[in-house]
Order: structure tokens, then C-alpha cells, then sequence
């Protein structure tokens, strides 16, 4: 497919883009079938243009069991048909480009679903076969093959291995599996699948997509010599700075992405890679270098408690490590796979998430005004660093996590592979409130894929339109200010107060946050945005501001 004039232009306006992650299943519904869809992401386009994104993010559409939500591709080069087809996304990237907006999809490479043509076909095969290579195939341990080759778990359950049934009915093989049974590891030392993998790279990139992020990028290489020994340390935190871990973080996946590398630069101008890599911050560098991928997420803010030390200390190690790496930061506070920053940070410290998800939702412990007033004031101070930052659909509107869903309606694999022990991510992905009333707030004309609460009509975006303070008219406010103030890809932290962030960029762009309670002076200069209203001239506690000199 030919290009559009839109796409040549400067190569490097991912350093500082400001992405919106779609989670298409839940951003807006077209036909009135509780599932969002291509043409209702197409009609948001105005919303986004005016919101003020430089590119968005969609997270799979591809066909798929919604074994983990989307998660489990059965066809990399196509849209599921419950979502839409080829025209519609053809359209829905015409419109985007039409706006100035670019568009990312996500590529999921470590893992298929078990419906994929090639993982049936290796059903059918015989042990040994091509077709079974593309995967991992074990014979098992025990006298009849009976246990799993080795302890090897899954991240939805106590094992990552399942036995396959032979044609004839008897047992088989075992295949690897690092999330559910329904994904199946691919095997990436069989260069057919190194080859199919380029071919789907660059069958979205002549179809006008900008960018990808890619699932998992940590996981692909695996060593599978013999005798596959079992792995004592699990935890991603005792993971070896060496790149000798059988699973994980291995050198050799750095020569897939350098061969990504040579089709990504072939496009003018290059397509943009970002990999969610859960590996030591030192080993993210060789991710983010412009040999490989390009950029690498930083999520260490995900974790990061409200004070002014941690978030100034994250700060300036992820500048010093993009520095390092050539590339630009990448800032985060939400996405699918996290519960909602508004709610992390009404939460009392120390809070066990997980655990609080299994409430029913409405525990005193949640404080929303204090939660809300200090997301604002993060996403304010992340626009204002260097780097590009990733919103997540519905962090505009103030959401919170949405945790008293009944375990009946739960979708997240999370939830029936651990025993009904954690709910999962359902809660930062219900269907978006587009208006006050309706059978599910305007995101389409019947109900929702999950249930929506009656609190999303004080936040859907037919109510904020009509506040003047609303969190969506703030993004759009910083958005659109940032876009005028954006500058040199360097900050100088000021002296401050103990619970005070301040930071100027090169252009006498300043930001100050106050992590604190007592309400701090500001510097000289020309207000220019700020998170809540200035009291007595200062900024109260819980707040940013945006000040020119």
C-alpha cells in the first residue's frame, strides 16, 4: 500500500510524542455488541485530536479466543472479525493520519494462540516434525512421560507446560507455555519463524503503522539444551545481569531486534519501536538502543510510592540510562496490565493492590479526592520531563479502578488459573463512560463486555465537558501547553523543599510539584498551568505548576 504524504517527516518525533494506549475491546462500540471496535475507535478521532496526542497506542484486534484478553493471536495479519476488518482499519489509519496522529499496533511475539494455523497443524504432527519446531515440544519425565520436562511455571498458573493428545488418543508431547495453555511459546530459534515474524512487520508498515510496541520482548530466546534443568529463582528480580537466564532477557534475542531494526529503517521515516522489557534497569539500555528496538518502557514509576525522593531519584537514573542508551525515556503511570494511578494513590501506604482488588471495591481506605488530586499533579509533572509519556485510555477522565466486579463477569485468566485468589486487570479495563446516561454510558447502544458502575456518569466525558476544573479539560490544557513549551531533551532539578520536585527546562519551562501537605511559594515567573488552584498566591499540597521565566 502506498504511503501518505503525512509520513514523511521528522524521524525522531517519537522522543517526545505523547502516546494514548486504546484497549480496542473496551474504547468505544460501533454496532451496539458490547465489544469496541475499529469504526469506534475511527469515531473517536476527533476526541483525541482535541485532547492533543501526538500517536496512539492500540493494543491487539487481531483474531482471538480472548483467551488473555487479545493476548492470544490466532492471525497476525488481519483484524478480528468481531472487531472489524482490513478496509475499516485501513480507514481508521487514513483518519488518524489525517489528524496528525500516528499509530502503533501491538505485536505479540513470544507466544501465539492455540488456534493459530501453525500450532494446529503441529497437533497433527509427528514428534520431531517442522511443524511442531515452530514451537517448544518436549517429551516428558517419569516412567510414561507423565510429568512435565521440568518446573518451568506460568505467569497465570503452577506450571507452564501442557500435554498434548495424540491424534490417536493417547498421550503426547508437552508444549511450553510461559502464560496460559491457550498461548503457546513460540520457538524462536527456527528461523521460519524469525521470517513469518519480518513478513508481519512489514505487512502493518506498508499499511501506514507508525510504531510498535512489543509484548513480552524480555521472553522470546529460551535455552532449551538438554537436560532443561529446573529453575530454582523464578522472580524477575533475580534474573542475571549476564544474559544467561533460560528464559529471560538472553543476549541472543538482541540479533531478532537488529534484524527489526534493518526493516523498521527501511520506512521513511522509520517506524518506532517500544519494548515492554521486565528486565534490570541496567540490562534495559540494549533494548532502547538504536541498533535494536529503539526505546524500552520504564514502569518504574507503576511501583513508585507519592514522595518527592522516590520520584525525583527515578527520574534522574531513567534520564541518565536513555542517555546512555541514545534513545529517549518513556514516563508511565497507568496501562491494561495495572491498577489505575488515581486509585494507587489514594490508597494508604504500603497497600497490598492485589489484595485490595478483592474487595468489594468500596472500602473507606480508598480517599478518591486525595487519589484524583494527586494524579493530576503526576501526569503534569510527567508532561513536563523530557521523554515521551504513555497515557492509558480513561486516565483523561479521572478514572479509578473500577474493583468491585463479581467474579462471575471476570475475564482476566489471573482469575480461574490462581483459584480465585487475584481478580486480574478487569478493573482498569471495563468499557469507557462517553456519556452521563445510557445502558453503558454511550459506549455503545446495548451493554458493556464488562459491567460499568453508576460512579461513571460523574466522570464520563459528556460530564466533564461541562466542568471547567474536569481532569479531561486539564489534559487537554497541559497537552496542548506542552506542545508549545517542548524544548532540548535536558531538566536542571532546582533546590528545594524536602517534599517539593522542581525542575526547569532549557527554555525557563519550570515545574514544581508538591508531594507534601503545606501549601510552598513559588519562583518568579508567569503562571502558566497548574493541577489545582493556587492558594494565596502558593501551591497547595498534592498539586503541580507550570511556571515561564
Amino acid at each position: 500500500m502506498s504511503e501518505s504524504v503525512f509520513l514523511s517527516g521528522d524521524e525522531n518525533w517519537w522522543r517526545q510524542a505523547v502516546v494514548y494506549q486504546v484497549y480496542p475491546r473496551s474504547f468505544k462500540d460501533s454496532n451496539g455488541d458490547g465489544l469496541g471496535d475499529i469504526k469506534g475507535i475511527t469515531s473517536k478521532v476527533d476526541y483525541l485530536s482535541e485532547l492533543g496526542v501526538d500517536a496512539i497506542w492500540l493494543s491487539p484486534f487481531y483474531p482471538s479466543a480472548l483467551a488473555d484478553g487479545g493476548y492470544d493471536v490466532a492471525d497476525y495479519r488481519d483484524v478480528d472479525p468481531k472487531l472489524g476488518n482490513l478496509a475499516e482499519f485501513d480507514e481508521m489509519i487514513a483518519a488518524y493520519h489525517a489528524k496528525g496522529i500516528r499509530v502503533f499496533a501491538d505485536i505479540v511475539p513470544n507466544h501465539s494462540s492455540d488456534l493459530h494455523v501453525w500450532f494446529q497443524e503441529a497437533l497433527k504432527a509427528e514428534p520431531g516434525s517442522a511443524a511442531r519446531d515452530r514451537y517448544i515440544f518436549r517429551d516428558g519425565k517419569g516412567e510414561n512421560g507423565e510429568l512435565p520436562p521440568n518446573n518451568w511455571p506460568s505467569h497465570f498458573g503452577p506450571t507452564g507446560w501442557t500435554r498434548t493428545t495424540n491424534p490417536d488418543g493417547t498421550p503426547g508431547q508437552w508444549y511450553l507455555h510461559l502464560f496460559a495453555p491457550e498461548q503457546p511459546d513460540f520457538n524462536w530459534d527456527n528461523e521460519e519463524v524469525i521470517e513469518d515474524f519480518k513478513k508481519t512487520l512489514r505487512f502493518w508498515s506498508d499499511r501506514g503503522v507508525d510504531g510498535f510496541r512489543i509484548d513480552v520482548a524480555h521472553a522470546m530466546k529460551k535455552d532449551m539444551s538438554e537436560p532443561y534443568p529446573d529453575i530454582k529463582n523464578y522472580d524477575m528480580e533475580n534474573i542475571p545481569l549476564d544474559g544467561s537466564h533460560h528464559l529471560f532477557d538472553r543476549d541472543d534475542v538482541m540479533e531478532i531486534y537488529k534484524g527489526w531494526r534493518e526493516i523498521f529503517n527501511s520506512y521513511n521515516p522509520p517506524r518506532v519501536a517500544v519494548a515492554e522489557a521486565w528486565v534490570p534497569a541496567e540490562r534495559r539500555t540494549r533494548y532502547a538502543s538504536p541498533e535494536t528496538l529503539g526505546q524500552a518502557f520504564n514502569f518504574d514509576l507503576l511501583s513508585a510510592p507519592w514522595s518527592a525522593k522516590k520520584f525525583k531519584k527515578t527520574i534522574e537514573f531513567n534520564l541518565e540510562l536513555s542517555e546512555k542508551s541514545g534513545s529517549s525515556s518513556t514516563w508511565v503511570l497507568s496501562n491494561h496490565d495495572v491498577i489505575r494511578h488515581a486509585t494507587r494513590y489514594g490508597l494508604p501506604k504500603k497497600t497490598n493492590f492485589e489484595k485490595w482488588v478483592m474487595t468489594d471495591g468500596t472500602s473507606p481506605e480508598l480517599d478518591r479526592e486525595k487519589g484524583q488530586t494527586r494524579a493530576r499533579a503526576a501526569t503534569m509533572l510527567l508532561l513536563a520531563l523530557p521523554g515521551s509519556t504513555y497515557l492509558y485510555q480513561g486516565e483523561e477522565l479521572g478514572l479509578f479502578e473500577v474493583a468491585d466486579l463479581p467474579g462471575q463477569v471476570l475475564q482476566d485468566p489471573m482469575w480461574l488459573r490462581d483459584g480465585m485468589t487475584r481478580k486480574g486487570r478487569d478493573g482498569c479495563r471495563v468499557p469507557l463512560p462517553w456519556e452521563k446516561t445510557g445502558s453503558s454510558f454511550g459506549f455503545g447502544s446495548g451493554s458493556a463486555h464488562l459491567p460499568q458502575p453508576a460512579w461513571f456518569a460523574g466522570h464520563s466525558v459528556e460530564f466533564e465537558e461541562a466542568q471547567e476544573d474536569s481532569t479531561l479539560k486539564l489534559y487537554r490544557a497541559a497537552l496542548k501547553l506542552r506542545k508549545e513549551l517542548l524544548t532540548d531533551e535536558t531538566l536542571e532539578f532546582v533546590p528545594s523543599k524536602r517534599k517539593v520536585v522542581h525542575f526547569v527546562r532549557p527554555n525557563g519551562w519550570h515545574n514544581i510539584t508538591n508531594f507534601g501537605k503545606k501549601p510552598v511559594a513559588l519562583p518568579a515567573g508567569t503562571v502558566r498551568l497548574t493541577s489545582a488552584p493556587l492558594v494565596d498566591g502558593k501551591l497547595p499540597g498534592n498539586a503541580t505548576a507550570w511556571i515561564t521565566t
